[in-house]
């Protein structure tokens, strides 16, 4: 029987010097779902998703991705993952960024341009990596994640710098990824995006206040979207401020 869990973490702990960055986070994520880690900025998202892609040491607890411990050999072409930083070649073309990233995963020669058009930058294939923007040079690290259809994209806040039309459109990307078998996990601290996923994964410091749809969340908590419910779930804990 096909595991139908994408992602389990249980009792996950992280320790970084004299602090946890996460505290016995439980969670588990469906396989073909759509989720969104939101939380301010230190709130433990990209340590989340760094334990996740077997990226991070972790203290204690088990992460087990695709039915493998996380950070397995064999995950390594099921697996696509974006960090923050775009972690491409300036001194390549994207083309050949992606014609290299390409040979490593074993993807077809065609994977190439059917990522291009999909992230927006078949006018950029020749350009040098080092004279693109920003924005664009985090477009050719989520071009390169996409190479060979992984099974499970880990996507580290991948629409930050972004115009808001380049952002409709690669969320309506994901969305179709998502409705083809794709798991996508997305860090963000915006949390208007969070009405475009399935699930929403809310953290602060390090902990999970919440881990619902967002109608349910809205439901439990009487607000009136996901920033609000966020607040009012800070204001419930111990300490927590209004």
């Amino acid at each position: 029987m096909v595991n139908s869990l994408a992602i389990e973490c249980d009792a996950l702990r992280v320790r970084r010097g004299r602090e946890e960055a996460l505290h016995d986070v439980d969670l588990r994520i469906q396989s073909g779902s759509l989720v969104a880690v939101l939380g301010p900025s230190g709130s433990g998202k990209t340590t989340l998703l760094r334990s996740i892609v077997g990226a991070q040491r972790i203290t204690g607890g088990q992460v087990t991705v695709l039915g493998s411990p996380a950070g397995s050999a064999a995950l390594r072409r099921r697996v696509g993952y974006v960090t923050q930083e775009a972690s491409v070649y300036d001194d390549l073309t994207v083309r050949q960024n992606l014609g290299y990233f390409r040979s490593i995963v074993g993807a077809p020669r065609g994977d190439v341009e059917r990522v291009l058009d999909a992230t927006g930058l078949a006018d950029l294939g020749g350009r040098l990596v080092a004279s693109l923007s920003g924005g664009q040079r985090s477009r050719v690290s989520l071009a390169a994640a996409l190479l060979g259809e992984p099974e499970l994209l880990v996507l580290d806040e991948p629409t930050v710098g972004l115009d808001p039309v380049l952002r409709v459109q690669l969320w309506n990307e994901f969305r179709a990824l998502c409705d083809a078998g794709t798991t996508l996990l997305v860090s963000s601290h915006v949390m208007d995006e969070a009405t475009r996923c399935d699930r929403l994964i809310l953290l602060r410091e390090g902990t999970v206040l919440a881990d619902d749809t967002l109608p349910a969340l809205l439901a439990a908590t009487g607000a009136t979207d996901a920033e609000d419910a966020f607040l009012r779930l800070v204001a419930a804990e111990p300490g927590g401020a209004a």
